[in-house]
């Protein structure tokens, strides 16, 4: 692993080779950049994760119908502000207007565009803003999309890595996301863009992207509310000329680098949940199966008691070993351990002494980790949540239609 890490460096944001974006402000919000597109020079091999809401917004539909053809994209058109959800069959014209729109401008194929949307649910879009600020577009090297696609996000969610292969080539990996609420994948309300200049073949990236989102993106909770509008695109445009196949070394060390990047991603949206002042990360450990570790983490970090003691500063462990106990997965009942920074307070099942001065100061920083071994088996799994303020019922009770 350690070799794996001095291949791959994280640089400043830079775009792949080939790459090229840029936003404006067409209206959508008030005094903000709210439109913009992500395009590539040539062809790119694309994939896409996409909501398990069964209200599925009409950018997700048409998007996901467009790789599914011919796992090829050369662009994406996004707004912020309006969802274009639950917009009926005008709202999937539109969807379509802004795809031909983002075509015509870039001398494109609409098969060629995805479209990407968050924001309000239940508006039509104001297609004569949209229309305009599509004409404004240009090829630009621009970063303005990243908060260009923002909502209620405090913070800018982004990273850029470098990854030198072992015949001496290197390639770029740069991804960028939005999401703070409603954020409970299988997929929830976030927008994750992924580029790269590798060549890799369109199944293969989308078997990697589809994999390594279990891990990642599916692992982070901040409310337990799944939207409408959610989805992950990969494109890799092959402009590096460094070919990634499956089975090779190269490849190990591009997934592990794919995999910093969505990692990173995902904390960045956990951490910048509505209202959140701490991130948290669940460790378990000696679970039976990956997933039950999975199962296990996830529960503590969306567990409401549990965010709501970590905001407090309270060490309730029984808060912790309530949510465990909610899931099917398999555990020692009465051997399970839960360490807080580091700080044992629960062996066999029981809490033991510790130092409540110093944990209420542990509690206080903005990253807490919590770890749990259920002696169960050999396996492991993370996930990563927020805790609960009061501010997060405020930006709720004012977001609004």
């Amino acid at each position: 692993m350690q070799v794996l890490e001095q291949k791959i460096n994280e640089i400043k944001f830079t775009w792949p080779l080939g790459f090229y974006s840029d936003a404006v402000h067409s209206g959508l919000k008030a005094d903000k950049k709210d439109l913009g597109w992500l395009y590539s020079e040539v062809p790119a091999k694309a994939a896409g994760v996409y909501t398990t809401n069964q209200f599925q917004a009409a950018p997700i539909k048409l998007t996901k119908q467009t790789i599914n053809h011919a796992h090829m994209l050369q662009a994406m058109i996004i707004n912020s502000a309006n969802a274009n959800s639950c917009t009926g069959q005008q709202g999937e014209l539109d969807a379509q207007t802004m795809q031909q729109l983002a075509a015509q401008q870039l001398h494109l194929e609409p098969a060629m565009v995805g479209v990407a949307s968050t924001g309000i649910i239940g508006q039509l879009l104001p297609m004569t803003k949209v229309t305009a600020g599509i004409s404004m577009l240009k090829l630009a090297n621009s970063a303005d999309i990243i908060s260009a696609i923002q909502t209620t996000d405090q913070h800018e969610k982004k990273i850029s890595v470098q990854v030198s292969l072992n015949d001496g080539q290197s390639i770029i990996i740069t991804g960028f996301a939005k999401g703070s609420g409603m954020i409970h994948p299988n997929m929830a309300t976030m927008l994750g863009f992924v580029t790269t200049d590798a060549d890799i073949d369109g199944i293969d990236l989308q078997q990697l992207l589809s994999g390594q989102v279990d891990d990642t993106f599916n692992q982070i909770t901040v409310d337990g509310d799944t939207s409408t509008n959610d989805m992950v695109i990969a494109l890799a445009n092959g402009k590096s000329n460094v070919q990634v196949v499956p089975e090779t070394a190269e490849f190990t060390i591009f997934a592990q680098a794919f995999k910093q990047v969505l990692s990173t991603l995902a904390k960045g949206i956990a951490s910048d949940g509505e209202g959140a002042t701490k991130l948290v990360e669940v460790n378990v450990t000696s679970a039976e199966s990956h997933l039950a570790a999975q199962q296990v983490a996830k529960a503590i970090v969306g567990s409401n008691l549990v965010k709501a003691a970590i905001f407090g500063a309270d060490a309730n462990w029984g808060r912790i070993m309530g949510a465990i106990g909610q899931t099917d997965a398999k555990i020692d009942p009465t051997n399970v351990m839960i360490m807080i920074n580091g700080v044992a307070i629960v062996k066999q099942s029981q809490g033991i002494e510790y130092d409540h001065f110093a944990m209420q100061q542990a509690l206080e920083q903005s990253f807490i980790t919590i770890d749990v071994d259920v002696h169960a088996g050999t396996s492991s799994g993370q996930a990563w949540g927020c805790d609960l303020t009061y501010n997060y019922v405020k930006i709720n009770a004012a977001y609004h239609s």
